[in-house]
């Protein structure tokens, strides 16, 4: 099992409808074959600046590789996150 995880801000203001509008559309990367337990995630913490978080899981690195050369993926990366996203951090776990 591979959970990938991504914690970021974005470049709109708190609260606004494009803050809205970009986590609507992130809704369908979880309809990609392949992501498992998709959930959007809202940073509680003041210890860093990010303000969401992205979580899903996936079966084996073969599913993984899937989700990232997919087209909606590639498709929200270009058109969407590259734009819109001010800072991120991602990071990819196994279970030891």
């Amino acid at each position: 099992m591979i959970r990938h995880t991504v914690a970021f801000r974005l470049h709109h203001a708190p609260g606004s409808p494009e803050e809205a509008d970009f986590l609507a559309a992130a809704t369908a990367l979880a309809d990609i074959p392949g992501v498992t337990a998709f959930e959007q995630l809202r940073q509680t913490s003041p210890k860093n600046d990010f303000a969401f978080g992205f979580s899903m899981e996936f079966a084996d690195q073969a599913a993984y590789d899937g989700y990232n050369e997919h087209p909606v993926h590639t498709a929200f990366v270009a058109d969407r996150w590259v734009p819109e996203v001010a800072d991120f951090l991602e990071i990819d776990y196994a279970r030891l």
